[in-house]
Order: structure tokens, then C-alpha cells, then sequence
């Protein structure tokens, strides 16, 4: 909670101007002072107040936009921030690349004891976060929780689906998720996404450097022996995709959680729950059963998949160093073949796309079958989350639905600290709502492995 007993807004969107921010914005009107919505009050932030009124009239347009507060604040301006998180409960964070601009905002909101969110998805920015305020952060009782958007919200809560369809004896080994980018008009992705990945190729040496100065986390006990790597490159008959790994923040932020809750068994205690959430909350974690995890991203051809290795390969390359980097971020359309574009999809694209990630889980249909050798595993399951455009449309309503349960039931969450996004909502509603609000989760099928 923020420093004063009550904050003037229930939550302030930060960069509420930019290209996810202004989608943010469009999404959250449509829970502002509606029945049984916790958001009764809401700001934006950001320098220019003339592009936030820009914002929004053009989240509301055609209609006139409601008589909302705009606030000028500066991330190189640290008392600006403090002073808009002391008139807060929630700030919602989307101003990035998060290694450059992230931290003060971090700072700000730990400082005043205001609870934030954000749709980073870079790795070095979480764990340095998480390496510098955790502490600060549970004494203040700041909630600090990031990625949540289509990172990594969608591979977090799609691996616990699949894992708790395993029930009874029955026991995972090994998830993995395949993405798929779908499309009626061509795939645009957002240009931030781009930088953040080109800066993390740049950093890769810093966050090897955060990680060896980090105490080691322990990992879950996984039933049967550690998968083999496989191909390169993997026909997936059953869902029909050729697929190669994707080297996306959601495998290690799974597995931070995992690590969380090997730590915490029946998950994180609330600051001030009710022993039926109690209740509610060890009898969730006791049916989420570990597994390896590891994604890949699919397309329907093999070109396709040519396609995806050729940017890789650029970014990997050109990445590593000063000139190669500004080459990447001026000419995106270029090294990306035609995916990342400066000035973002248009409306009309955005409609347009949607994501399939098809969750494959592989395991033994009776846990005494996993410790006997080198006994292959007999059983799959498939599971499937599906929605709309990934960073426009899906990363609003995640942030959205997350930041309505820091609201309404924040006495069931830990009082504070730097956390993923699964420890902290995997008991809540999160699932259901996202459902609600056209992210579905489906069982595809459960089937026995025949050798």
C-alpha cells in the first residue's frame, strides 16, 4: 500500500502514451466504475501530457473521454515518481526497454510501499530487481511482479493447466509449449519486444555475472529421468507445427516459480488471509505437479521455420556489438524479415492475429513407473491456451485481470517482495477471469504412449 492511508487513485498507468500503453489504457476504461469492478479511480502518467489527452481520445473515440486525471512525471526525475506513487495503490509499468528506463520506477514504488506491475519480459532486469529490492520490498510491503503480459502469463498458468491434469498417481515429466503466430492479414510485432531482445543479447555477459553473485535457488524433485535435447528442428505431427526452441524469458520465469514453490510448498502465505483462502490455496499448490519445461516457437511450414532462425541468427550476431545493435534497431524490418516494424501493426493487424501455445506434457500414468530405470514415459497429455494479438490485446487483458485481483483481493497476496507472476496468482481467479475476457484454456487430449 502507498504511504498515504488513502491514496487518491486506485492505480496510475505509467507510459500511457506509448504503443502498449495506450492499449493498456483502452482496456482498462472498460472496468472503470462498473458494477462490482474494484477500479473506481484511475490516472495517467507519463512527459508529454499533451499525448496522454491524445491517448485518451483515442481509447475512447468516437465518444468524448471521461474526465480523467493526467500526471506529469519523468523517470529521470526521481521525485516526480515518488510523488506519483504516494498518491497510489497500484502502479501498472509500461515504459520500456525495463533495463533502461525500469528501475527508478522499481525504486519509486518500494520506497513508498505502492504495489506494481509490469509486461516486461527481459530476464537481467527481473532478477536484478529481485536481486535488489526483494528485502526492501517485503518490509515496505510493496508487491513488486513483473511480466505480467504475454510474457510470461500465458506459458506460467498454461504449464500449471496441463500439470494439474494430472491427477491421482499420474505424473508429469516434461511440458513443452510450442507457440504459434497466426495471422488473416500478415504478423507485426511490437518494435519494443525487438530492442528488448537485441539489448539482451547485448547484456547476456551482466546477467551471467547477476546470476553467479546469486545464492543457488533449489529445484523441484521432477519424477523420471532428465528429457533428452532433441532435434533442432521438430516436426510436431499432433498439432501440426514445425518448431525450433525460442530463447524466451517464459521457460526461466516458470522456473523461478517452480523454484518458489519448492521453497514454499503451499505457496505464499497472504498478508492478512482467511484461513478458507488458506484452505484454498495449499489444496491449489498440492495438485500443481513439476515438470521440465521448455518452449518452442512453430509455424506451419519448414521455410517457416527458416524464416525464424535467419532473424535469430541476425540478432544473435549483430547484437553482440555496438554498431551491429545500431543497425538492428534502425532497419527492424529488415534483419527481421518483416516482423518488427518502428511504428508498430496497424489496428486492422492487430484484429487480425491471434496465438495458439500448445502445452505437450509427457509423464507416467503411475509415479512408481518413473523410478524404475530407464522406463520411457507412457502417458501425454496436450493442453492449449489461445487469444487474441499477443502484444496489443492479450498483454492488456493479462495486466488488466492481474492488476483487478491487486485490487480487490489484496489481503490474500504476500504483503511484499519481487516475485513472478505465477507464485503470487496461481490460487487466485486469474485463470477463470482471463477465460472471461477471451484467453481460453482447453484440454486437447490425454492419451497412452505406446513403444
Amino acid at each position: 500500500m502507498s504511504d498515504l492511508p488513502n491514496p487518491l487513485y486506485d492505480l496510475i498507468i505509467l507510459g500511457a502514451s506509448g504503443f502498449t500503453g495506450k492499449h493498456v489504457v483502452k482496456e482498462s476504461l472498460k472496468f472503470l466504475n462498473t458494477p462490482s469492478s474494484p477500479l473506481k479511480s484511475l490516472a495517467l502518467a507519463g512527459r508529454n501530457p499533451t499525448k496522454l489527452s491524445q491517448t485518451l481520445n483515442w481509447a475512447t473515440g468516437p465518444n468524448p473521454p471521461p474526465s480523467i486525471p493526467i500526471l506529469t512525471a519523468d523517470i529521470t526525475d526521481p521525485p516526480s515518481l515518488r510523488r506519483l506513487c504516494s498518491q497510489t495503490r497500484l502502479i501498472l509499468n509500461c515504459v520500456g526497454p525495463f533495463r533502461l528506463y525500469g528501475e527508478p520506477v522499481v525504486a519509486a514504488c518500494v520506497e513508498t510501499g505502492c504495489d506494481y506491475l509490469d509486461i516486461c519480459g527481459e530476464l537481467e532486469f527481473m532478477e536484478r530487481m529481485e536481486a535488489s529490492y526483494f528485502d526492501k520490498a517485503a518490509e515496505k510491503g510493496s508487491l513488486v511482479i513483473s511480466a505480467c503480459g504475454f510474457d510470461s502469463v500465458p506459458a506460467e498458468f498454461g504449464l500449471m493447466f496441463n500439470s494439474r491434469q494430472w491427477v491421482g498417481a499420474a505424473v508429469p515429466n516434461r511440458v513443452e509449449a510450442y507457440l504459434s503466430l497466426e495471422s488473416k492479414k500478415r504478423i507485426v510485432l511490437n518494435f519494443g519486444t525487438f530492442e528488448s531482445a537485441v539489448l539482451g543479447v547485448a547484456n547476456a555477459d551482466k546477467l551471467m555475472e547477476l546470476r553467479r553473485s546469486r545464492p543457488k535457488k533449489p529445484r523441484p524433485e521432477i519424477p523420471g529421468p532428465p528429457p533428452s535435447k532433441g532435434p533442432t528442428i521438430e516436426h510436431q505431427k499432433k498439432i501440426g507445427l514445425w518448431a525450433v526452441k525460442l530463447p524466451s524469458a517464459d521457460t526461466v520465469i516458470v522456473r523461478r516459480t517452480l523454484g518458489a514453490l519448492t521453497e514454499n510448498p503451499g505457496g505464499l502465505p497472504g498478508r492478512n488471509e482467511s484461513d478458507e483462502h488458506i484452505k484454498k490455496r495449499e489444496a491449489f499448490w498440492s495438485t500443481v505437479k513439476p515438470a521440465h519445461f521448455g518452449v518452442k516457437i512453430g509455424t506451419k511450414s519448414l521455410l517457416g521455420i527458416f524464416r525464424i532462425m535467419t532473424v535469430g541468427i541476425f540478432i544473435g550476431l549483430l547484437g553482440q556489438f555496438s554498431f551491429g545493435r545500431w543497425l538492428l534497431l534502425k532497419y527492424p524490418s529488415f534483419f527481421s524479415v518483416g516482423w518488427f516494424r518502428k511504428h508498430g501493426p496497424s489496428d486492422e493487424e492487430v484484429r487480425s492475429a491471434s496465438f495458439k501455445m500448445w502445452f505437450v506434457g509427457r509423464g507416467f500414468s503411475d509415479r512408481s513407473l518413473a523410478s524404475q530405470g530407464n522406463t520411457k514415459p507412457d502417458m501425454e497429455i496436450v493442453t492449449r491456451v489461445m487469444g487474441p494479438e499477443i502484444g496489443y490485446l492479450t498483454t492488456p487483458i493479462i495486466l488488466l485481470q492481474c492488476a483487478l485481483i491487486v485490487l480487490s483481493q489484496r489481503d490474500n497476496l504476500p504483503k511484499g517482495g519481487v516475485f513472478p507472476a505465477g507464485i503470487v496468482f496461481g490460487p487466485t481467479d486469474l485463470q477463470e477471469r482471463l477465460q472471461e475476457n477471451g484467453v481460453t484454456f482447453d484440454v486437447i487430449s490425454k492419451n497412452a504412449i505406446s513403444h
